[in-house]
């Protein structure tokens, strides 16, 4: 039995958020310069790993705040 893993961003919870790493944040390359949250299946998760790991895609800057 496997339990689908979900992973989800909210930009509202980032201490980086509206500073220069934002806009070099993978979340703002994907939903645009007014991202508010993305969600992503483990599987899509894995991808986004492999194209972040080649320098296809920029990396997660999410800095949760505490």
């Amino acid at each position: 039995m496997t339990k689908e893993i979900e992973l989800s961003i909210s930009c509202h919870d980032c201490v980086r958020r509206g500073t220069s790493d934002c806009a070099d944040c993978l979340v703002t390359f994907v939903l645009g310069e007014t991202p508010e949250e993305m969600v992503l299946s483990g599987d899509d998760a894995d991808v986004v790993e492999l194209f972040t790991a080649e320098g296809l895609l920029p990396t997660l800057k999410f800095n949760p705040r505490r």
